[in-house]
């Protein structure tokens, strides 16, 4: 790989908290080894129609506290076509993009694998709070998002209670049930439905309200994962059954904004650093991300190609602790 005088950044896909600080690490570690950072806005649209500028040390001070993206993003169709990945290794040169680091999730990493075939040496880190990329413990906001629902949650349990209400919490994740797993067991929720696991029969939630009401429980919490669906559906049936008056709160896109906790800000810092010192070595075609939390980097094809694994010790847990 040709030496690396400049690199850029770009975020792609779904925000979430934390990305910012990984932004400023990039930019500033960049700075600190003599290189020219590149900021690339909108994702990999900026690329193709070159909205880019050069990133100074002083653009990201005060933006870590912050949720969202400075650099913007967006999901860019005439990036999946064969012209638009060219017009986007013609951009790159054009700028003087020696390498580049994406900042996303699984589709932001494909578009990266894509520029990487084509000789522009790519970086990824992963940024989504869904937590569901296979080859990373760890995705940039996550740990913000289940705060965020979990501070939510408690807020809804304590008017539950007063109304004697059932409440249906649907978080996100259409695929993924990490965020309503983490923050059943967090709430200490009564159920938890997550789209990598069957819906149990509506029978055993309706003997499960009406032996809570026994035992004199003042309300029923359940989290849902909107890739599961039917919340309206299932709190109809529940009200009906069980004479618990039941609403539905869904959380939406709440759980992607808001600034990001200690832990998104210090993972995304990290990430953002080695995604720098890797181009700076000559190093391209990884990913990088957490393993036994610490931060190391992977092949790009190969860890596209790992699937992910069901953390059903969690949903068991979920179970044990909700009687």
């Amino acid at each position: 790989m040709d030496k690396i005088s400049s690199i850029g950044v770009l975020t792609s896909g779904g925000d979430a908290p934390g990305m910012n600080a990984a932004i400023r690490a990039v930019v500033r570690t960049a700075i600190f080894y003599g290189l020219k950072p590149i900021g690339i806005r909108k994702g990999y649209a900026g690329l193709i129609h070159g909205d880019v500028f050069e990133f100074k040390a002083r653009d990201v001070s005060d933006i870590m506290q912050r949720g969202g993206t400075v650099l913007q993003t967006a999901r860019c169709m005439e990036f999946k076509t064969k012209p638009g990945l060219e017009k986007a290794i013609d951009s790159a040169k054009y700028f003087g993009v020696d390498g580049l680091v994406v900042i996303g999730g699984d589709g932001s990493f494909r578009g990266a694998r894509d520029l990487s075939s084509l000789g522009l040496p790519t970086i990824g880190i992963p940024g989504t709070i869904d937590n569901d990329i296979p080859y990373t413990e760890y995705t940039i906001g996550f740990d913000t998002a289940i705060n965020t629902a979990k501070d939510a949650i408690d807020k809804i349990r304590d008017t539950a209670t007063s109304h004697e209400r059932c409440n249906i919490i649907e978080v996100m994740g259409h695929h993924s049930g990490q965020i309503a797993i983490n923050v059943a067991i967090a709430t200490g929720a009564e159920a938890c439905f997550v789209p990598e696991r069957p819906m149990p029969e509506m029978p055993s939630i309706i003997d499960a309200i009406l032996e809570g009401k026994k035992r004199n429980k003042k309300h029923f919490i359940i989290v849902l994962a909107e890739g599961v669906g039917g919340a309206a559906e299932m709190a109809a049936h529940i009200e009906q059954t069980t004479g618990m008056e039941t609403k539905v709160n869904t959380l939406g896109y709440m759980q992607r904004g808001g600034s990001p906790t200690v832990r998104d800000r210090c993972m995304a810092s990290e990430m953002g650093a080695k995604a720098v010192e890797l181009l700076k070595d000559g190093i391209g075609n990884r990913l990088v991300g957490i393993k036994d939390d610490r931060v190391y980097d992977i092949d790009i094809f190969e860890a596209l190609e790992i699937q992910q694994q069901v953390r059903d010790d969690l949903i068991d847990l979920a179970i044990m602790l909700s009687i």
